[in-house]
């Protein structure tokens, strides 16, 4: 998680917490595979990090007890919570995938020799992995379809201005910069671990510079670094639309190229040693624990952040009943 700062825990510290978190973000990007475990890791982080600030500032700022406040927060971590269910689905739907890869490409240490019989077996894993992508793809697709209707993720293009941003001591406006940039964080980590589908908001949004009527810096970084990940979107999905996770799309390709040389072997009646597809077994077998790592340490973060959100309610709840 980020570190945390005294000024946090003021309206213009949060503001300065979002932009320097949005910009570690936008240069992390640039020096990362794109959609990778890495970069998405560090996205969830940042996440979990607004969200964990967003609860001290409220402590901080003595809001009334028993005003609208306290049910526009609640708002705010349902969707969270709703949005987070969804990429913990999603990510531990690839476990069979992830752990049949594993096996099989263990499995051929035990081998020196690929024989037709062997090769064929090969290709027959490798045709059932092909299959689980089909079924966690369109079973991703589903998800994003039937439960992305209920969380919005459109950035709020509905300014308000004067005096509303400052209500409840600020509080509105801040609600109203974790609303916008966590559904930004969001955006990229469905597209990236669940589905690159066409109603999110990489697609329908306008740009967020000219929303300057508080926090100028924190707009900027959430417009660059919506633009900078949009446009590598746009690119990606057009090649091969689906999940656009690196380390997936990785193992997915070294076993196609592991198909592609058993077969060619095969029809030309080759035997094939070990040694001479060592590379692209090594390269498998590399992909897919990857693969199976990455995907250990999301669910890991997820299921901490549940347990911030569940913390960060009850806090707040016993804020305003003990006051």
């Amino acid at each position: 998680m980020m570190s945390h700062s005294s000024s946090t825990t003021s309206v213009n510290g949060f503001y300065n917490f979002l932009t320097r978190g949005l910009d570690n973000l936008d240069h992390l990007f640039l020096s990362q595979n794109f959609m990778s475990f890495h970069f998405l890791q560090h996205v969830l982080s940042c996440l979990r990090s607004f969200h964990s600030q967003l609860t001290l500032l409220v402590q901080k700022l003595h809001l009334p007890v028993g005003e609208k406040w306290l049910d526009e927060y609640m708002d705010e971590s349902s969707r969270l919570w709703e949005a987070c269910h969804v990429l913990k689905s999603a990510i531990s739907s690839m476990e069979n995938y992830y752990t049949a890869g594993v096996n099989f490409a263990s499995s051929l240490d035990d081998h020196h020799i690929l024989n037709p019989l062997l090769s064929r077996q090969v290709i027959r894993a490798i045709n059932r992995c092909q299959r689980e992508i089909v079924v966690l793809e369109e079973e991703n697709k589903s998800l994003m379809e039937t439960r992305m209707q209920d969380i919005s993720l459109r950035f709020d293009e509905n300014v308000l201005i004067g005096s509303k941003f400052n209500g409840f001591s600020g509080f509105r406006g801040v609600l109203y910069a974790m609303k916008n940039v966590s559904s930004l964080l969001l955006v990229i980590l469905l597209t990236g671990l669940v589905y690159c589908w066409p109603q999110t908001s990489f697609y329908r949004s306008g740009g967020h510079e000219g929303n300057m009527v508080f926090g100028s810096s924190f707009m900027v970084s959430t417009s660059r670094l919506h633009q900078r990940v949009a446009a590598e979107v746009n690119q990606a999905e057009g090649q091969l639309p689906g999940v656009l996770l690196f380390e997936y799309r990785r193992a997915r390709v070294a076993m196609a190229e592991l198909k592609i040389e058993l077969e060619r072997a095969k029809e030309c009646g080759l035997v094939l040693s070990q040694v001479d597809i060592h590379d692209k077994i090594e390269n498998l077998k590399d992909c897919f624990g990857m693969l199976k790592c990455g995907a250990e340490s999301i669910i890991g973060q997820l299921d901490d952040f549940f347990d911030e959100i569940v913390e960060g309610r009850k806090k707040l709840l016993d804020l305003c009943t003990h006051r």
